[in-house]
Protein backbone atom coordinates (compact mmCIF):
# COMPACT_ATOMS: atom_id res chain seq x y z
CA UNK A 1 0.00 0.00 0.00
CA UNK A 2 1.71 3.68 -1.02
CA UNK A 3 1.96 5.59 1.71
CA UNK A 4 1.58 9.93 1.74
CA UNK A 5 5.45 10.37 1.44
CA UNK A 6 4.73 7.93 -1.93
CA UNK A 7 1.81 9.63 -3.09
CA UNK A 8 3.90 13.06 -2.89
CA UNK A 9 7.17 11.84 -4.71
CA UNK A 10 4.64 10.91 -7.60
CA UNK A 11 3.29 14.49 -7.50
CA UNK A 12 6.54 16.08 -7.18
CA UNK A 13 7.49 13.94 -10.81
CA UNK A 14 4.53 14.45 -12.46
CA UNK A 15 5.15 16.42 -15.36
CA UNK A 16 1.89 18.74 -14.65
CA UNK A 17 3.48 19.76 -11.46
CA UNK A 18 3.02 23.50 -10.98
CA UNK A 19 0.03 23.70 -13.76
CA UNK A 20 -2.62 24.48 -11.27
CA UNK A 21 -1.51 27.97 -11.07
CA UNK A 22 -2.48 28.56 -14.57
CA UNK A 23 -6.04 28.64 -13.08
CA UNK A 24 -8.10 30.97 -11.35
CA UNK A 25 -9.09 28.58 -8.18
CA UNK A 26 -10.60 29.81 -5.01
CA UNK A 27 -8.25 29.05 -2.22
CA UNK A 28 -8.54 25.55 -0.47
CA UNK A 29 -10.98 24.31 -3.52
CA UNK A 30 -10.22 20.95 -5.57
CA UNK A 31 -12.71 21.67 -8.23
CA UNK A 32 -13.34 18.24 -9.66
CA UNK A 33 -16.48 19.41 -11.42
CA UNK A 34 -14.82 19.81 -15.08
CA UNK A 35 -17.02 17.50 -16.60
CA UNK A 36 -19.36 20.23 -15.97
CA UNK A 37 -17.78 23.82 -16.49
CA UNK A 38 -13.92 23.79 -16.83
CA UNK A 39 -11.84 26.38 -14.54
CA UNK A 40 -11.03 29.61 -15.72
CA UNK A 41 -7.71 30.35 -17.03
CA UNK A 42 -5.68 32.86 -15.29
CA UNK A 43 -5.02 34.28 -18.39
CA UNK A 44 -8.55 35.56 -19.52
CA UNK A 45 -9.18 38.56 -17.43
CA UNK A 46 -5.90 40.36 -19.23
CA UNK A 47 -7.22 39.03 -22.74
CA UNK A 48 -10.86 40.15 -22.32
CA UNK A 49 -9.29 43.26 -21.50
CA UNK A 50 -7.26 43.72 -24.62
CA UNK A 51 -10.05 42.66 -26.42
CA UNK A 52 -12.21 45.54 -24.93
CA UNK A 53 -9.67 48.19 -25.17
CA UNK A 54 -7.92 47.43 -27.90
CA UNK A 55 -9.06 45.12 -30.47
CA UNK A 56 -12.84 46.60 -29.81
CA UNK A 57 -12.67 50.18 -28.45
CA UNK A 58 -9.36 50.95 -30.44
CA UNK A 59 -9.42 48.98 -33.76
CA UNK A 60 -12.53 48.37 -34.27
CA UNK A 61 -14.19 46.96 -37.74
CA UNK A 62 -10.19 46.45 -38.86
CA UNK A 63 -10.07 43.64 -35.92
CA UNK A 64 -11.29 41.21 -38.47
CA UNK A 65 -8.42 41.25 -40.36
CA UNK A 66 -5.55 42.97 -38.16
CA UNK A 67 -6.47 40.18 -35.21
CA UNK A 68 -7.71 37.30 -37.41
CA UNK A 69 -10.88 37.70 -35.61
CA UNK A 70 -12.69 36.36 -39.05
CA UNK A 71 -10.56 32.80 -39.18
CA UNK A 72 -10.78 32.08 -35.01
CA UNK A 73 -13.09 29.11 -36.00
CA UNK A 74 -10.61 27.44 -38.37
CA UNK A 75 -7.39 28.51 -35.95
CA UNK A 76 -9.09 27.11 -32.85
CA UNK A 77 -10.51 23.89 -34.68
CA UNK A 78 -7.08 23.10 -36.00
CA UNK A 79 -5.76 23.00 -32.09
CA UNK A 80 -8.29 21.19 -31.17
CA UNK A 81 -7.62 18.91 -33.53
CA UNK A 82 -4.57 17.88 -32.42
CA UNK A 83 -6.38 16.87 -29.12
CA UNK A 84 -8.78 14.55 -31.28
CA UNK A 85 -6.64 12.40 -33.33
CA UNK A 86 -7.60 14.62 -36.55
CA UNK A 87 -5.85 17.13 -38.88
CA UNK A 88 -5.97 20.78 -38.84
CA UNK A 89 -8.21 21.58 -42.00
CA UNK A 90 -11.25 18.80 -40.58
CA UNK A 91 -12.46 20.82 -36.91
CA UNK A 92 -14.62 23.77 -37.16
CA UNK A 93 -15.10 25.55 -34.00
CA UNK A 94 -18.75 27.34 -33.64
CA UNK A 95 -22.12 27.01 -32.79
CA UNK A 96 -23.11 24.59 -30.11
CA UNK A 97 -23.12 20.85 -29.52
CA UNK A 98 -26.65 20.51 -30.60
CA UNK A 99 -26.54 22.59 -33.75
CA UNK A 100 -23.59 20.49 -34.61
CA UNK A 101 -25.30 17.10 -34.18
CA UNK A 102 -27.85 18.48 -35.98
CA UNK A 103 -25.39 19.19 -39.00
CA UNK A 104 -23.67 15.74 -38.49
CA UNK A 105 -27.45 14.03 -38.97
CA UNK A 106 -28.07 16.12 -41.60
CA UNK A 107 -25.01 15.12 -43.38
CA UNK A 108 -25.22 11.33 -42.97
CA UNK A 109 -28.89 11.21 -44.23
CA UNK A 110 -27.22 12.97 -47.15
CA UNK A 111 -24.53 10.01 -47.60
CA UNK A 112 -27.26 7.15 -47.28
CA UNK A 113 -30.88 8.95 -48.69
CA UNK A 114 -32.23 5.60 -49.05
CA UNK A 115 -32.07 4.82 -45.14
CA UNK A 116 -35.01 6.18 -42.56
CA UNK A 117 -33.05 5.35 -39.43
CA UNK A 118 -31.16 7.67 -37.00
CA UNK A 119 -29.81 5.49 -34.48
CA UNK A 120 -28.20 5.23 -30.75
CA UNK A 121 -28.30 3.55 -27.00
CA UNK A 122 -30.78 4.06 -24.50
CA UNK A 123 -28.79 6.41 -21.49
CA UNK A 124 -27.17 8.40 -23.90
CA UNK A 125 -27.06 12.39 -23.03
CA UNK A 126 -30.30 14.04 -23.68
CA UNK A 127 -28.91 16.70 -26.12
CA UNK A 128 -28.38 13.78 -28.59
CA UNK A 129 -31.48 11.76 -28.12
CA UNK A 130 -33.48 15.49 -28.30
CA UNK A 131 -31.80 16.69 -31.91
CA UNK A 132 -32.82 13.03 -32.88
CA UNK A 133 -35.91 13.30 -31.72
CA UNK A 134 -36.19 16.79 -33.48
CA UNK A 135 -35.16 15.94 -36.83
CA UNK A 136 -37.33 12.96 -36.84
CA UNK A 137 -40.09 15.54 -36.51
CA UNK A 138 -39.28 17.93 -38.84
CA UNK A 139 -39.04 14.91 -41.72
CA UNK A 140 -42.58 14.64 -41.16
CA UNK A 141 -42.36 11.06 -40.41
CA UNK A 142 -39.87 9.85 -43.25
CA UNK A 143 -37.13 9.79 -40.85
CA UNK A 144 -37.07 7.65 -37.54
CA UNK A 145 -35.31 7.79 -34.27
CA UNK A 146 -34.49 4.26 -32.67
CA UNK A 147 -32.93 3.92 -28.83
CA UNK A 148 -31.13 0.41 -27.87
CA UNK A 149 -29.20 -0.98 -25.32
CA UNK A 150 -26.06 -1.16 -25.43
CA UNK A 151 -25.14 -4.69 -25.84
CA UNK A 152 -27.83 -4.34 -28.79
CA UNK A 153 -25.88 -1.98 -31.06
CA UNK A 154 -24.49 -4.70 -33.26
CA UNK A 155 -27.40 -6.31 -33.91
CA UNK A 156 -29.47 -2.55 -34.57
CA UNK A 157 -26.99 -1.71 -37.29
CA UNK A 158 -29.18 -2.86 -40.31
CA UNK A 159 -29.95 -1.86 -43.68
CA UNK A 160 -32.32 1.05 -42.45
CA UNK A 161 -30.04 2.79 -40.56
CA UNK A 162 -28.68 6.15 -42.03
CA UNK A 163 -26.65 7.22 -38.76
CA UNK A 164 -25.08 5.87 -35.81
CA UNK A 165 -24.61 8.92 -32.87
CA UNK A 166 -22.81 7.44 -29.85
CA UNK A 167 -21.34 9.46 -26.78
CA UNK A 168 -17.51 8.34 -26.71
CA UNK A 169 -17.84 8.30 -22.80
CA UNK A 170 -20.83 8.21 -20.42
CA UNK A 171 -21.86 10.63 -18.89
CA UNK A 172 -22.90 8.58 -15.85
CA UNK A 173 -20.87 6.19 -15.31
CA UNK A 174 -17.46 6.86 -17.23
CA UNK A 175 -17.84 3.37 -20.16
CA UNK A 176 -15.94 4.16 -22.56
CA UNK A 177 -16.97 2.97 -26.24
CA UNK A 178 -14.41 0.91 -27.83
CA UNK A 179 -14.06 3.74 -31.06
CA UNK A 180 -12.59 1.80 -33.53
CA UNK A 181 -14.09 -1.73 -33.05
CA UNK A 182 -18.11 0.07 -33.41
CA UNK A 183 -17.05 2.77 -35.81
CA UNK A 184 -15.54 -0.26 -38.41
CA UNK A 185 -18.78 -2.70 -37.32
CA UNK A 186 -21.08 0.17 -38.75
CA UNK A 187 -19.30 1.43 -41.64
CA UNK A 188 -18.98 -2.42 -42.71
CA UNK A 189 -22.64 -2.58 -42.82
CA UNK A 190 -22.70 1.22 -44.76
CA UNK A 191 -23.49 3.54 -42.11
CA UNK A 192 -21.51 6.60 -41.64
CA UNK A 193 -20.70 7.40 -37.23
CA UNK A 194 -21.28 10.30 -35.50
CA UNK A 195 -19.43 10.45 -32.01
CA UNK A 196 -20.27 12.99 -29.49
CA UNK A 197 -16.91 13.82 -27.27
CA UNK A 198 -17.86 16.25 -24.99
CA UNK A 199 -16.72 13.86 -22.46
CA UNK A 200 -13.66 13.03 -23.69
CA UNK A 201 -12.15 15.92 -25.67
CA UNK A 202 -9.30 17.54 -22.93
CA UNK A 203 -9.87 14.41 -20.45
CA UNK A 204 -8.32 11.62 -22.45
CA UNK A 205 -6.72 11.09 -25.96
CA UNK A 206 -9.16 10.88 -28.48
CA UNK A 207 -8.05 9.14 -31.88
CA UNK A 208 -10.54 9.84 -34.41
CA UNK A 209 -8.26 9.59 -37.82
CA UNK A 210 -7.08 6.22 -36.23
CA UNK A 211 -9.91 5.10 -35.56
CA UNK A 212 -11.88 5.93 -39.13
CA UNK A 213 -14.15 7.63 -37.70
CA UNK A 214 -16.53 9.88 -40.10
CA UNK A 215 -17.90 12.56 -37.82
CA UNK A 216 -17.70 14.23 -34.08
CA UNK A 217 -18.82 17.28 -31.94
CA UNK A 218 -18.01 17.93 -28.71
CA UNK A 219 -18.25 21.11 -26.45
CA UNK A 220 -15.60 23.93 -25.55
CA UNK A 221 -16.77 24.62 -21.75
CA UNK A 222 -15.94 21.26 -19.90
CA UNK A 223 -12.54 19.92 -20.23
CA UNK A 224 -11.32 22.55 -22.78
CA UNK A 225 -11.95 26.09 -20.26
CA UNK A 226 -13.88 28.23 -22.81
CA UNK A 227 -16.47 28.94 -20.17
CA UNK A 228 -19.85 29.52 -19.96
CA UNK A 229 -21.51 29.82 -23.57
CA UNK A 230 -18.42 28.50 -25.32
CA UNK A 231 -18.99 27.73 -28.72
CA UNK A 232 -18.80 23.96 -29.49
CA UNK A 233 -16.83 21.94 -32.37
CA UNK A 234 -17.03 19.61 -35.37
CA UNK A 235 -15.42 17.45 -36.98
CA UNK A 236 -16.32 16.26 -40.31
CA UNK A 237 -13.91 13.51 -42.07
CA UNK A 238 -11.79 15.30 -45.29
CA UNK A 239 -13.45 12.12 -47.24
CA UNK A 240 -16.90 13.37 -46.64
CA UNK A 241 -16.13 17.31 -46.84
CA UNK A 242 -16.90 18.00 -50.29
CA UNK A 243 -19.68 15.38 -50.79
CA UNK A 244 -22.38 17.01 -48.68
CA UNK A 245 -23.60 20.39 -48.57
CA UNK A 246 -24.78 21.62 -45.08
CA UNK A 247 -28.63 21.87 -44.22
CA UNK A 248 -28.19 25.17 -41.97
CA UNK A 249 -26.17 26.75 -44.87
CA UNK A 250 -24.61 30.61 -43.48
CA UNK A 251 -23.14 33.10 -44.68
CA UNK A 252 -19.69 32.03 -43.99
CA UNK A 253 -20.06 28.92 -45.34
CA UNK A 254 -20.50 30.38 -48.86
CA UNK A 255 -17.79 29.91 -51.36
CA UNK A 256 -17.35 33.52 -52.03
CA UNK A 257 -19.37 35.08 -48.69
CA UNK A 258 -18.05 38.82 -49.81
CA UNK A 259 -19.48 38.41 -53.33
CA UNK A 260 -23.12 38.65 -51.21
CA UNK A 261 -24.51 36.55 -53.88
CA UNK A 262 -28.38 35.70 -54.11
CA UNK A 263 -28.20 31.99 -54.05
CA UNK A 264 -26.11 29.60 -51.53
CA UNK A 265 -22.63 28.14 -53.35
CA UNK A 266 -20.74 26.11 -50.31
CA UNK A 267 -16.93 26.51 -49.46
CA UNK A 268 -14.15 23.99 -50.41
CA UNK A 269 -13.50 21.94 -47.09
CA UNK A 270 -14.62 22.65 -44.20
CA UNK A 271 -15.85 26.24 -44.47
CA UNK A 272 -18.75 25.19 -45.61
CA UNK A 273 -20.20 24.11 -42.48
CA UNK A 274 -20.01 27.40 -40.60
CA UNK A 275 -23.09 28.91 -40.21
CA UNK A 276 -22.95 31.93 -37.27
CA UNK A 277 -20.71 33.62 -35.04
CA UNK A 278 -20.91 32.56 -31.43
CA UNK A 279 -20.80 35.65 -28.65
CA UNK A 280 -17.43 37.01 -29.58
CA UNK A 281 -16.07 37.16 -25.73
CA UNK A 282 -16.60 33.71 -26.12
CA UNK A 283 -14.17 33.19 -28.54
CA UNK A 284 -12.02 35.06 -26.98
CA UNK A 285 -12.39 33.14 -23.41
CA UNK A 286 -11.84 30.33 -25.77
CA UNK A 287 -8.65 31.87 -27.03
CA UNK A 288 -6.87 32.36 -23.74
CA UNK A 289 -7.62 29.13 -22.71
CA UNK A 290 -5.71 27.75 -25.87
CA UNK A 291 -2.95 29.82 -25.70
CA UNK A 292 -2.15 29.13 -21.91
CA UNK A 293 -3.81 25.76 -20.56
CA UNK A 294 -3.42 23.22 -23.36
CA UNK A 295 -0.15 21.73 -22.61
CA UNK A 296 1.36 18.99 -25.15
CA UNK A 297 2.19 15.61 -24.13
CA UNK A 298 2.47 12.10 -25.32
CA UNK A 299 0.33 9.59 -25.02
CA UNK A 300 0.69 5.39 -26.49
CA UNK A 301 -3.05 5.01 -26.93
CA UNK A 302 -2.64 4.17 -30.90
CA UNK A 303 -0.48 2.98 -32.88
CA UNK A 304 0.39 6.73 -34.47
CA UNK A 305 1.63 7.26 -31.04
CA UNK A 306 0.84 11.46 -31.81
CA UNK A 307 0.94 14.26 -29.52
CA UNK A 308 -1.80 15.47 -28.25
CA UNK A 309 -2.80 18.03 -25.46
CA UNK A 310 -3.62 17.94 -21.90
CA UNK A 311 -6.57 20.43 -20.65
CA UNK A 312 -7.63 22.13 -17.02
CA UNK A 313 -6.56 19.49 -14.93
CA UNK A 314 -7.03 16.80 -16.21
CA UNK A 315 -3.89 13.95 -16.98
CA UNK A 316 -2.71 10.68 -18.62
CA UNK A 317 -0.79 8.26 -18.63
CA UNK A 318 0.81 6.40 -21.51
CA UNK A 319 -0.91 3.17 -21.78
CA UNK A 320 -4.13 3.52 -19.71
CA UNK A 321 -6.87 2.12 -21.95
CA UNK A 322 -10.43 1.07 -21.50
CA UNK A 323 -13.82 2.01 -19.28
CA UNK A 324 -10.86 2.29 -16.47
CA UNK A 325 -9.32 5.43 -18.11
CA UNK A 326 -12.21 7.84 -18.51
CA UNK A 327 -12.72 7.37 -14.68
CA UNK A 328 -9.41 7.41 -13.53
CA UNK A 329 -9.11 10.90 -16.06
CA UNK A 330 -12.22 12.36 -14.81
CA UNK A 331 -10.78 11.65 -10.65
CA UNK A 332 -7.47 13.91 -11.63
CA UNK A 333 -9.59 16.50 -12.88
CA UNK A 334 -9.39 19.95 -10.92
CA UNK A 335 -15.10 19.71 -7.56
CA UNK A 336 -15.85 20.45 -4.59
CA UNK A 337 -18.68 17.94 -4.59
CA UNK A 338 -18.02 15.38 -6.55
CA UNK A 339 -21.56 14.03 -8.13
CA UNK A 340 -22.42 10.31 -7.79
CA UNK A 341 -22.03 9.26 -10.80
CA UNK A 342 -18.49 9.73 -10.90
CA UNK A 343 -17.81 8.34 -7.73
CA UNK A 344 -18.85 5.37 -8.87
CA UNK A 345 -16.71 5.64 -11.99
CA UNK A 346 -14.06 6.04 -9.34
CA UNK A 347 -15.39 2.87 -7.45
CA UNK A 348 -15.10 0.58 -10.60
CA UNK A 349 -11.95 2.14 -11.54
CA UNK A 350 -9.36 -0.96 -12.35
CA UNK A 351 -6.02 -0.93 -10.75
Amino acid sequence: MKTRDDIKALDAADPLTGFKSRFDLPDGVIYLDGNSLGARPASVPARMEQVLQQEWGEDLIRSWNTHDWINAPRRLGAKIARLIGADADEVLAGESTSVNIFKALCACLQLAPQRSVILSETGNFPTDAYMMEGLATLSGGRIRQRLVETSELANALDDEVAALLLTHTNYKSGRLHDMKALTGLAQARGIPVIWDLSHSAGALPVELNTCGADFAVGCGYKYLNGGPGAPAFLFVAKRHQETVSPVLSGWLGHARPFAFEEHYAPAPGIDRFQSERRPFSAWQRWSAASTSCWKPTWTRSGPSHRPWAIYSLSRSKAGWTGSSCAARVTRRSAVRRSPSPIRTAIRSCRP
